[in-house]
């Protein structure tokens, strides 16, 4: 018996398998004409998989469901493969990059893109969610890629093209050029390998996503007004309803659809404060010359320490800093997801030293006498840095954050590689 997948044409996660048996030399029939909701329901296909996804691999010792269970399963017909690496500890390796490849990117990139495509509840702050932490573990794969070819070792192995294949979904339909140059070590390796040829064979050509898919609308199609009124069916209790609408008053049914008011931000509830932030961004951004005598006086003359608070941070995987673009792009993307916060924040973060690895330090004003709990909540990349709450009774403390303002150089006796505002 031939091996068979069960699965419907252009399926990610049947070209995991398909692109192993290309490496190995291992036969693999691809079912024609699979239909999803018709085939995977019939008994004999339960009978192979009882929840009915796909894809499932059919052997002669019985089925197999789970794809990269499957990738494992024909990538161990051939003995001594290469895929599985060429010692123990890269077996680990790729064990681990096709776990994360599992559960950082593929389910991150579902999260984003299924309630899009209307396959689930679409929220807003769940969006967000999914695409900060997407970010988060792009910027891991980044850095690792930044130094290797390939996830494990010196060739492609079943990480790669388990990574590759998750991948390929976010590249085709949401991650779009201006949301992965970002990463530029992910691009490279992705366009590599989709262009190798036993990728190709299996995959086709692969283009980019040039928009984000627009959500799906929720709201049914209006049915056209009939030229006579029909009458009511006592027993369809949908259309009795749509009636009892029908005749509220115009006034009633306003009111019932009308937005719920968005509650407030605690940190607008405050007693009013002294320090006015626009007023100190405008003094921060306008000031050309003599920026210690102005700005930096202006600064602490508007400093308000029961309306506001200063908090000192730092990186807390410095040794991670190797590349300097990649560096600065991480910083630039934690200022980026900082957004939520700049009605209540200013911010100055600088990227430390002439050559790797660099110290990214930071200073924060934030309204309120903590850090506010919807940041900690929301941004990720808060949990990456160590906080301190600046003393400003320690003449030291307060003219460090005097020098972090300014970007004075070199700072703590290190040059400044970049220096990034938050305002």
């Amino acid at each position: 018996m031939a091996l068979v997948l069960h699965s419907s044409d252009g399926n990610k996660n049947a070209f995991k398998a398909l692109i192993v048996a290309e490496y190995c030399g291992v036969k693999v029939e691809l079912t024609k004409n699979f239909q999803m909701g018709v085939s995977n329901k019939t008994p004999e296909f339960l009978k192979m998989n009882p929840i009915g996804k796909v894809p499932v691999l059919e052997t002669p010792d019985g089925p197999i469901f789970e794809s990269n269970a499957i990738a494992r399963y024909v990538a161990k017909l051939k003995p001594d493969n290469p895929l599985f690496g060429s010692s123990l500890i890269e077996y680990g390796h790729i064990e681990q990059w096709t776990d994360f490849s599992a559960t950082e990117i593929d389910a991150n990139i579902a999260k984003w893109l299924y309630p899009r495509l209307g396959f689930v509840t679409y929220l807003p702050p769940a969006e967000e969610a999914a695409i900060a932490t997407l970010k988060r573990s792009l910027t891991a794969l980044n850095t690792h890629l930044a130094s290797n070819t390939y996830l494990v070792g010196h060739s492609v192995t079943l990480a790669d093209i388990v990574m590759i294949c998750n991948l390929s979904a976010g590249f085709k339909w949401i991650m779009t050029k201006s949301f992965t140059k970002e990463f530029p070590h992910v691009e490279r390796y992705f366009w590599t390998l989709v262009n190798q040829p036993k990728f190709v064979k299996i995959m086709g050509e692969v283009k980019q996503a040039e928009s984000v898919p627009p959500v799906a609308s929720k709201k049914p199609a209006q049915p056209k007004e009939s030229a006579k009124p029909k009458k009511e069916e006592p027993k369809k209790e949908a259309k009795k309803e749509a009636k009892k609408e029908e005749t509220k008053p115009k006034d009633e049914a306003d009111e019932e659809e009308a937005p719920k008011p968005k509650p407030k931000n605690p940190l607008d509830l405050l007693p009013p404060s002294k320090m006015i932030l626009d007023e100190w961004k405008r003094l921060y951004s306008n000031t050309k010359t003599n920026f210690r005598e102005v700005a930096i006086k202006g600064f602490w003359d508007m400093y308000d320490p029961e309306g506001y608070s200063l908090w000192f941070c730092d990186y807390k995987y410095n040794d991670e800093n190797t590349v300097s673009f990649v560096t600065m792009n991480k910083v630039g993307g934690f200022l980026q997801r900082m957004d939520l916060a700049r009605k209540y924040a200013f911010g100055k973060m600088l990227v430390i030293g002439s050559e790797p690895p660099f110290k990214v330090k930071g200073l924060w004003l934030f309204r309120g006498k903590e850090i506010p709990k919807f940041v900690m909540d929301e941004c990720y990349d808060m949990e990456l840095y160590e906080w301190k709450q600046v003393d400003i009774n320690d003449e030291a403390q307060k003219e460090r954050v005097s020098q972090m303002i300014e970007d004075a150089e070199p700072f703590e006796g290190e040059a400044l590689l970049d220096a990034k505002c938050f305002k």
